[in-house]
């Protein structure tokens, strides 16, 4: 059956200046919809403007910016824009300091999710014919969901596969026929191992065709590298919990920039420390105003991304804009396994055990493609040689910091002393020796 390039023609083939028209009008309906919101009103008040001072797109940078500290400060409901019983779904992620960022959704703004996610796997190729796994957590972690809804708008048949249990991966996907994956890098490499190990052959043993990978800082040789084990063409995907997860931005079958859907985000590229636009083209930190949320949009929100505007059209036809994959973080965030990590989450376990001192080391490894945490951590007083007493101390570190983070650190407990700062230099809380970092 002959299809479309385009999974929405009208939306994904306007033009720059139609775009630019929408977002105008979309901006002038979201600010006056973020009155509903205390916080909004709040901040509005303190920058003396009103709604009526937003015409257009131009006058973006009258908004205030709006941070995950905002998020985590008003938890868990203080930015919703509209009653809790009208909305369906919360998701949220794991806080530094005990609350987390809470996100809500109505029944319209998981449509439009699925619609975005949708688009992005028509893009790389995706069509009703395929059966699409999905190796992501279900749950909290917005990328279960966001990307079995796209995937079910699309009219794929899903394996809802979730995350883990390698071999029962495996299976599936030569069982059911499996032709579009979707696995963060790191585990796309480990599914490859274990079919090496199991004598199976991607190629002449699957039908898979297209990967779809992001979550995790990934080098574009990695991707290389998985397409040729795989044998698939690997697309890469941006997508934060703030805005909604998965599909606010995807590689098209180009693969030459991540389109960013401009009917439901503006996007501004600010440099971190003037919060001042850079030029188009420079990298800087990537700030993103939602345009259709009804039940909690954003104004400028400070991704702490880094990434850049890339100039001029794309083959495809997609006029939307389009970004280049992360260059790392503005803040201290760790990304290990598609999971969002702060050093002060790990440091507040710590603290909690007063056996403990005050000094630790997060250490970042790429070990067989698979990324590893390490904490070391010192002892307070004189080291023990009782090993039952530090194998059960070690254990019980490594269960809470599970509990905290959600993945599991390896944990090594050393004497005090070892990992003080050598001179009046901050000391090093994290090393990241990931070589697809």
């Amino acid at each position: 059956m002959d299809y479309s390039p385009y999974f929405n023609p009208p939306i994904e083939t306007m033009s720059r200046e139609e775009i630019r028209s929408l977002q105008s009008a979309s901006l002038r309906r979201v600010v006056r919809h973020c009155m509903n919101s205390e916080f909004y009103r709040k901040k509005f008040s303190e920058l003396g403007i009103t709604p009526d001072d937003i015409k257009s797109v131009d006058d973006l940078r009258k908004l205030p910016f709006t941070s995950k500290e905002d998020l985590r400060e008003n938890y868990p409901f203080g930015l919703s824009c509209v009653p809790l019983k009208d909305c369906v779904r919360l998701h949220s992620s794991s806080g530094t300091t005990g609350n987390p960022t809470v996100v809500l959704h109505t029944q319209k703004d998981l449509d439009d999710w699925a619609e975005a996610v949708a688009r992005c796997l028509w893009m790389v190729g995706s069509r009703p014919e395929d059966v699409f796994q999905n190796s992501a957590g279900y749950g909290m972690f917005t990328a279960g969901l966001g990307f079995q809804y796209g995937a079910e708008k699309v009219g794929m048949l899903t394996v809802p596969a979730a995350a883990g249990n390698t071999t029962r991966q495996i299976k599936f996907i030569k069982d059911f026929g499996t032709t579009v994956l979707h696995a963060i890098p790191s585990y796309a490499s480990r599914i490859y191992e274990v079919m090496k190990a199991e004598g199976v052959d991607p190629v002449r043993d699957t039908k898979l065709r297209v990967l779809c990978i992001g979550a995790e800082p990934h080098s574009e040789q990695q991707r290389k590298r998985i397409e040729e084990d795989l044998g698939v063409k690997a697309y890469n995907s941006y997508g934060i919990s703030e805005m909604m997860g998965p599909g606010v931005a995807f590689e098209c079958q180009c693969q030459n920039g991540l389109h960013i859907w401009e009917d439901y985000f503006i996007v501004e590229i600010i440099n971190p420390d003037t919060l001042e636009p850079v030029p188009e083209g420079e990298l800087g930190e990537l700030v993103i105003t939602t345009l259709k949320r009804e039940a909690m949009p954003l104004l400028r929100y400070r991704t702490r991304d880094l990434t850049r505007i890339i100039p001029g059209e794309c083959p495809c036809g997609r006029h939307h804009l389009r970004l280049s994959r992360l260059q790392g973080r503005s803040d201290d965030m760790i990304i290990l396994k598609g999971v969002n990590i702060f050093p002060i989450q790990v440091e507040k376990i710590l603290l909690g055990f007063e056996e403990l001192g005050t000094d630790f080391l997060i250490t970042l490894e790429n070990k067989e493609s698979n990324d590893t945490m390490t904490v070391e951590v010192e002892l307070k007083g004189l080291f023990t040689d009782d090993y039952r007493k530090l194998q059960a101390l070690q254990k019980e570190i490594t269960r809470r910091l599970k509990d905290e983070i959600l993945v599991t650190p390896e944990v090594r407990i050393v004497p005090k002393g070892t990992l003080a700062a050598s001179d009046e230099k901050k000391a090093v809380r994290v090393r990241d020796l990931r070589k697809n970092y």
